[in-house]
């Protein structure tokens, strides 16, 4: 038998991610075999898959959580925003198409299928599968069709929690207010609800507990006091990308927020070092004058990010830090950037044609089609020291200055450096996870690692998020109310 529960929140942002990864923990620690499962998901931080897809970064750690390898029915819609009016449509793994919103309405009824496909398979041979909603399900204008909350809710006949964040305020009007706008069927979908992210002494928010329950008849699973822990684990959304500069940190490294950041993980490792200072520069701000290293992350949309790291001034910035002596490194779309040209004569990314880029190696790249996605190991040719990583980019670069690989990647050549070694790029994700790399990389900066397992760091702060929940929800009433997945 299996059971099936959904997280949904009374808005985005509010948690839900980090909850159901707790939970994943939590019952897998149990002993019950879990999965995660999200129907639909919208980011440009991806991860690859065991079966050679790719899902959202969230679900796969989530499925680190359980214990396993991350696998495309666990999130098999993936939205991937490529403008501001469209995203290209990942399904089970692969792309499907690239669509605006209109159109993308009009393809939910064969997406749902797809999601139900997906759920059905993950629960042929597990005791518990734990859904997560997107966004919230008070957006009723968006109820028709929909694949994310309550309509795959609907369609999985799956019961309903409902989360809060009591951070941002106004958390009573979000749960409430939800009760009020959501139609009696989707009303009653929802058993229970719990508050996240309380700061101080729980126990004040009591009467407030005892007047949402007055008010929705759904049952209280508890507050969750805000998790301190939190920042250690990877984070999906790029809201929750924030700067970790600490007194008396040794290096410092600078990260343009590009407009269509992707697979930013790569910055997690760096940030949980004690004496590395990682600074998100937001859009409008200056590059600081004093960083020892410029990282130009990934993108879901090279030749837009670059205009956009242009239009802030970016560029002259980061020309004027390697004047200096600085270093930079470019990872995927970072590293196409740093070429003389970023061609896409099929106009996969938007309207054909050849842009120039910032010059900083001898390199061009050339868009195509195919997308390469796959896990690697390899060798950091400096250090000798073994790396581990992703790939998951369209496009080739070619030049010179691949002449000068610094990465072995499956016995062959990868990435690219300039004379004076300074200036590198690749397009290996995950690199700075290896702790060896990562301690030879920042010592060459002047640095030193003092994370001496960071896979193991992650995996303390997933049994501490589990023992969080543990200790303030009412675990066996949420076990309770999860339900037997029905035959298809």
């Amino acid at each position: 038998m299996t059971k099936a529960i959904m997280i949904q929140g009374a808005g985005s942002n509010v948690g839900k991610s980090m909850v159901v990864a707790g939970l994943c923990r939590l019952f897998t620690k149990r002993g019950l075999t879990v999965r995660p499962f999200k129907p639909q998901n919208m980011s440009n931080n991806a991860a690859v898959t065991s079966d050679g897809g790719e899902i959202g970064r969230a679900q796969a750690l989530q499925a680190l959580a359980c214990g396993v390898a991350p696998h495309t029915d666990m999130n098999p819609v993936l939205l991937k925003p490529e403008s501001d009016v469209g995203a290209q449509v990942i399904v089970h793994g692969k792309r499907f198409a690239t669509l605006k919103a209109r159109d993308y309405a009009k393809a939910k009824p064969e997406l749902l299928a797809k999601t139900l496909e997906s759920f059905h398979r993950l629960a042929e041979s597990v005791d518990l599968i734990i859904i997560e909603g997107a966004g919230s399900p008070a957006e009723i204008n968006l109820r028709k069709g929909d694949i994310a909350n309550m309509g795959f809710a609907e369609a999985a006949n799956v019961p309903v929690i409902l989360v809060g964040d009591i951070d941002r305020g106004g958390v009573i009007a979000q749960i409430v207010g939800t009760h009020c706008v959501l139609p009696e069927s989707d009303r009653c979908r929802i058993k229970a609800f719990m508050i996240n992210k309380f700061r101080g002494d729980v126990t004040l928010f009591d009467e407030g507990m005892s007047e949402i329950t007055d008010r929705t008849d759904w049952a209280p699973l508890g507050v969750l006091p805000w998790f301190s822990d939190a920042w250690r684990l990877p984070a999906e959304d790029v809201m929750d990308v924030t700067s970790t500069a600490r007194a008396g940190d040794v290096l410092k490294i600078a990260v343009p927020k590009l407009s269509r950041i992707a697979n930013f993980d790569d910055l997690d490792p760096l940030a949980m070092e004690p004496g590395v200072s990682v600074e998100i520069i937001e859009p409008g701000r200056p590059l600081p004058a004093d960083a020892d290293l410029v990282l130009i992350p990934g993108s879901k949309s090279t030749i837009g990010d670059l205009a956009f790291l242009r239009a802030q001034g970016w560029d002259i910035d980061i020309l004027a830090h390697v004047r200096r002596g600085g270093h930079v490194l470019g990872i995927c779309g970072g590293y196409q950037m740093l070429g003389h040209t970023v061609s896409d004569p099929d106009g996969i990314e938007g309207a054909n044609g050849s842009v120039p880029g910032l010059g900083l190696l001898d390199v061009e790249t050339t868009m195509a089609p195919l997308k390469r996605l796959a896990d690697v190991q390899g060798v950091h040719l400096a250090s000798g020291a073994a790396i581990t990583g992703y790939e998951i980019h369209i496009g080739s670069t070619t030049g010179t200055d691949t002449d000068r690989p610094w990465l072995q990647i499956e016995g062959a050549s990868a990435g690219a450096s300039s004379q004076d070694g300074k200036v590198q790029g690749c397009y290996i994700h995950g690199l700075f996870t290896s702790d060896a790399f990562r301690r030879s990389y920042l010592e060459k900066l002047g640095g030193t690692s003092q994370v001496n397992d960071y896979g193991a760091s992650v995996e303390t702060a997933l049994d501490a998020l589990s023992d969080h929940l543990e200790a303030h929800l009412d675990i066996a009433k949420l076990f309770e109310l999860a339900e037997e997945v029905e035959p298809t």
